[in-house]
């Protein structure tokens, strides 16, 4: 949600964020109604991807703003069960949704910089009916409770290391974890992992420095619970999700390799 404060003498970036994140909620959606059992997860990813993409193509598309850099700000991912996040598989890599998968679905969109990310929890099952219950049950509510919790916190004077704890109390009403290594970032036009953050679970080795809220201040936050220990582990899957380094510079010699970087120059130039 935005706040009026630095947007009021600037009506036009309100008006993208909220153009964004009515399409990443769209996109959301699309998704969700795409995970049943069968389904398989790479093509889901690439269809929440493409649904992005054409919804963007729709918006600001007059001629002063059609030029206006647009797209993916983070691609779908659909991280199963005890995969943290991040899973957005090659189309050889990839699984079925079964029955009972704990489905975890990211994404995020992007007009002209300002970015919009949502997420959801579902439980993929082909009896819409069903209930949900017991360790299952708990960490999606408590992801949940603990969402509503944290975005109370989250005010003008209030602190990062206060919506910490009131997400580790949350957990603790519920009997799950806050997962470790978990940060939510402040997002800038451009920059979808700012340098202020917010932890998700304080540990004696995990701490980051305070930092108090102000007006206009941009969040995306991630609430990740487990119904384990709370620590992640590296997993069997390859990487697929990456962001580029803007610091680094590279001096291409492969003809494949000046193709691909020259796509993501224009496809991905900054998220």
């Amino acid at each position: 949600e935005f706040k009026d404060y630095n947007f009021i003498e600037k009506p036009a970036i309100l008006d993208k964020y909220k153009a964004a994140a009515q399409i990443t909620n769209a996109a959301l959606l699309k998704v969700i109604s795409l995970c049943k059992v069968g389904a398989d997860v790479h093509k889901v990813c690439q269809e929440g991807d493409q649904f992005i993409e054409e919804e963007l193509k729709k918006i600001f598309n007059n001629k002063k703003s059609k030029k206006i850099e647009r797209g993916i700000a983070f691609p779908t991912c659909i991280s199963l069960n005890h995969t943290c996040g991040h899973f957005s598989p090659m189309a050889d890599e990839s699984i079925a949704l079964q029955e009972g998968d704990v489905a975890k679905i990211d994404l995020g969109a992007h007009l002209d910089g300002f970015i919009a990310q949502a997420a959801h929890t579902i439980v993929v099952t082909a009896d819409l009916a069903a209930k949900v219950s017991g360790k299952k049950a708990d960490a999606i509510l408590d992801g949940h409770n603990a969402l509503l919790a944290a975005q109370r916190v989250i005010r003008e004077g209030s602190t990062n290391t206060s919506v910490t704890e009131v997400i580790a109390k949350v957990a603790e009403s519920f009997g799950v974890t806050p997962l470790e290594g978990v940060l939510s970032h402040k997002v800038k036009k451009h920059l979808i992992d700012g340098n202020d953050v917010i932890i998700n679970k304080e540990t004696p080795e995990q701490k980051v420095e305070e930092i108090e809220f102000a007006p206009g201040d941009v969040i995306g936050l991630d609430i990740y619970i487990s119904t384990g220990e709370g620590k992640p582990k590296e997993s069997e899957f390859r990487t697929t999700v990456y962001k580029r380094e803007l610091d680094a510079q590279y001096n291409l010699k492969i003809k494949s390799s000046r193709a691909f970087f020259a796509e993501v120059n224009k496809r991905f130039p900054t998220l």
